[in-house]
């Protein structure tokens, strides 16, 4: 290996501000793209689908849980894939690997969900061999066949609006290597992270940052915005 040169921790120090301003400018371009998609057009979903689930036949509607957005990840897992039936795909396993704790998707108002062709019996002896607790549903007609991804790993945003379905957009081939944590997964969807730093279309609903953060175990149980959690935010951003 040919590595770096070794340096005092002032030319270190000078040599990382150096790179931090290409970060920051990364960082906000990747900002302005998330708001892009945002305005991006829908298009709706007027076909049905059913999926296989441990609670019988559902449809994409059902999937929501009763949330406004669902994000589905397409994996490969069924005959066919290198590693059936013990395993599924080496690369959506990776993806499943990385998935964040869903309640903080779930608290902004996003469910995901994992969508493959193997039976229900064996996703769940998949999913409790590798420790994953993602809501995962068999796929039983042609929506992995209408939503590209019948041939390779992708993942499918949805919106809805009472009883109508929208696509809003769709992420594969290296895009997915990003997903799992709960930023990337909102910035894909059509309402982002929520909150009032974000260039969001008018309407759009938005929060303080920070203030709606809660421990994964406590969404449901405390009170959200908790107001020693936003005096505590609030007292950090006003020295910064």
């Amino acid at each position: 290996m040919k590595t770096p040169p070794i340096v005092s921790p002032q030319e270190w120090e000078a040599a990382r501000e150096q790179l931090l301003v290409k970060e920051k400018a990364l960082t906000r371009a990747r900002d302005a793209l998330a708001a892009e998609r945002r305005r991006m057009p829908w298009v709706e979903v007027k076909k049905s689908y059913q999926f296989d689930s441990t609670k019988g036949r559902l449809s994409l509607g059902d999937l929501f849980e009763g949330r406004r957005q669902l994000i589905v990840y397409r994996a490969f897992f069924e005959p066919g894939v290198f590693g059936w039936p013990e395993h599924a795909c080496r690369g959506c396993s990776m993806c499943a690997d990385q998935v964040a704790h869903l309640a903080h998707l779930n608290a902004r108002d996003t469910t995901l969900a994992f969508v493959s062709r193997a039976a229900q019996p064996e996703i769940a002896r998949l999913k409790t061999r590798m420790g994953w607790t993602m809501p995962w549903y068999t796929i039983t007609d042609g929506f992995d066949a209408d939503f590209g991804v019948d041939e390779w790993h992708g993942t499918n945003v949805f919106f809805r609006d009472g009883e109508r379905i929208f696509r809003t957009y769709l992420i594969n081939s290296r895009g997915d290597e990003q997903m799992g944590g709960t930023w990337d997964y909102l910035d894909t969807t059509p309402l982002g992270r929520q909150e009032k730093w974000e260039d969001s279309p008018q309407g759009y609903p938005q929060t303080e940052p920070y203030t709606w953060w809660n421990w994964h175990d406590n969404y449901d149980a405390g009170a959200s915005p908790d107001p020693g959690w936003v005096e505590r935010v609030q007292n950090a951003q006003a020295t910064t």
